[in-house]
């Protein structure tokens, strides 16, 4: 087999499909990126892959992986046939995933291809951390436990962010932020995943930009029992809650953020919220891991908005996290934004799951027979 040096990243969002050519020294020789929705253009991908040169292998970001992926697997039927099944758990992500691997099969029938999971990164995670504290036959009949998602976004951000730190990344301790349209946290120690606010499903933690994150389960029962109906409850919860619930604009950070500055008070009130639960969930991944080192902010809402790294690290002076105002405003790309003499570096780190998503493919081709 010919080794797989360029290979073809493809992420398919909730919202969009993002096709990158990456090299092993991490440059993205090739980028595109396609707003979508549930249908994936097959002539689109065609078309990229016509421009793209060099293609050696395919690699494909896959949010849920369940306990049937504890790693990457290389792209079967049979793979994409337990992929589907998974459907139900990440109803946002995993039906774009499947139509983004038949769009590029089409267009290279002949190119190895594997599949990289969210959940695989968090399969550490300590049983303290990963049960839930519900009936053995449920948790054995449904597989109910915290899979974690955002799992390569969080371990490429976890070792640059020690890199750029100055540590070494196999005994840093880590909490990374991934802020976007989903959001989530991690606690990364030594490299290794320890504990993260996503559970069963990507609804659970932060509050995001339609969903809700952490809910109380008896709030839920009863509104099921007052007549909610199953399917608007469910859709209420993917689509019609978080940021979008309290703040209108679809949930959009920069729109809310635009209207906060204009004085809007739900706006306001939203943004405090959103950062209040990130706060108090970074404390909650540090105590976790014993302590804290490096504190690194990934996402498109992580990497742009000073506003909120500065609120969400406002009241962490006890952990050692101390942020420059002046270095928080101006950071761009990779950057550093603490205080000269802060205990914990406070980084940005430009997310790069295309990175993780080719290395993990490459590793995955050499080893097979």
């Amino acid at each position: 087999m010919v080794p797989a040096e360029h290979v073809l990243v493809v992420n398919a969002g909730s919202s969009s499909l993002k096709l990158s050519v990456v090299t092993p020294d991490g440059e993205a020789r090739c980028r595109a990126g396609l707003r979508v929705s549930d249908f994936i253009p097959p002539a689109a991908v065609a078309e990229f892959v016509r421009g793209a040169g060099r293609i050696d292998a395919v690699g494909h970001r896959v949010v849920h992986g369940g306990d049937a992926f504890p790693g990457p697997a290389r792209v079967t039927p049979d793979v994409v046939a337990r992929i589907a099944a998974l459907a139900p758990l990440a109803p946002l992500h995993q039906g774009r995933a499947l139509a983004a691997i038949d769009a590029v099969r089409e267009a290279l029938p002949s190119t190895p291809a594997v599949a990289c999971f969210d959940t695989a990164f968090h399969r550490t995670l300590p049983d303290e951390a990963a049960t839930y504290a519900l009936p053995h036959a449920w948790r054995e009949k449904w597989q109910l436990r915290r899979y974690g998602f955002h799992g390569l976004s969080h371990a490429y951000a976890a070792r640059r962010g020690a890199d750029l730190a100055g540590l070494d990344p196999a005994v840093a301790r880590v909490v990374t932020c991934h802020l976007g349209a989903g959001a989530s946290l991690c606690a990364v120690r030594g490299g290794v995943s320890v504990d993260t606010t996503m559970g069963f499903t990507p609804i659970e933690g932060l509050v995001m930009a339609t969903r809700p994150g952490d809910v109380d389960a008896g709030l839920l029962v009863r509104l099921l029992r007052d007549g909610v109906a199953l399917d608007d409850l469910d859709d209420a919860l993917e689509h019609r809650s978080g940021l979008a619930a309290l703040a209108g604009h679809g949930g959009d950070m920069r729109a809310i953020r635009d209207a906060a500055d204009g004085g809007d008070t739900a706006a306001i009130a939203a943004r405090r919220m959103y950062t209040y639960r990130i706060r108090t969930r970074i404390a909650a991944m540090s105590a976790a891991m014993g302590g804290l080192d490096v504190l690194v902010f990934t996402g498109g809402v992580g990497e742009h908005d000073s506003g909120v790294r500065a609120a969400a690290t406002e009241h962490l002076g006890f952990l050692g996290v101390a942020v420059s105002a002046a270095a928080n405003k101006a950071a761009h790309g990779d950057a550093d934004i603490s205080e000269p003499n802060a205990a914990v570096r406070t980084l940005v780190v430009t997310a790069r799951e295309d990175v993780e998503v080719a290395d993990e493919t490459r590793r995955t081709l050499a080893a097979a027979p």
